[in-house]
């Protein structure tokens, strides 16, 4: 099935799926039956008008044509600007991995370091993986050292809360203010 890319589609803010349907329909010129699947692509609103707001759609069609009915109407919209193919949109590596034992090094285990090594590892690389910081359970202690607290040591500020038990009533030194 041919998969085309519409764009701004205006219809107004109270409308159905039926009324989206029936202006894809209208908008090139086909039958209900020749459209497949509508795919959003992006929705958005256009307010320059307050007294008429509307949503304007991007959408990606499935039409049921065969190659000939497909070809008339790709030539009889030839020159609608927001008509045209899907573009493609799925992931390709930049590079595959050649055959050799050479390994990328990645310095740094932090966010982008993690998503480089596992975009390296999906081309096909071994990638090696550094970080010169402690190890985590180091890096925890120091962190507590610091003057945080470990969260074990925290006192809860409702402690019959914490056991399951019921709220505290409130004292006369808490409500005297």
């Amino acid at each position: 099935m041919p998969v085309l890319r519409l764009s701004q589609l205006k219809l107004p803010l109270e409308h159905t799926e039926a009324d989206l349907r029936a202006a894809v329909c209208r908008r090139l010129r086909l039958e209900s039956h020749q459209l497949g699947a509508l795919r959003l692509v992006k929705r958005s609103v256009d307010a320059r008008k307050p007294k008429a707001i509307a949503l304007v759609y991007s959408l990606d069609l499935e039409l049921a044509l065969d190659r000939r009915a497909e070809a008339g109407l790709l030539k009889r919209l030839a020159a609608d600007p927001h008509l045209g193919p899907s573009p493609d949109t799925t992931y390709h590596p930049v590079a595959v991995a050649c055959a050799n034992d050479l390994r990328p090094v990645v310095v740094g285990a932090g966010p982008c370091g993690y998503f480089a090594a596992l975009l390296l590892a999906q081309m096909g690389f071994r990638p090696l993986l550094l970080e010169r910081g402690k190890a985590i359970r180091e890096r925890t202690a120091d962190t507590s050292a610091s003057g945080r607290a470990p969260a074990a040591s925290i006192p809860s500020p409702m402690p019959s809360l914490a056991r399951g038990g019921p709220a505290p009533s409130p004292t006369a030194s808490s409500t005297a203010r």
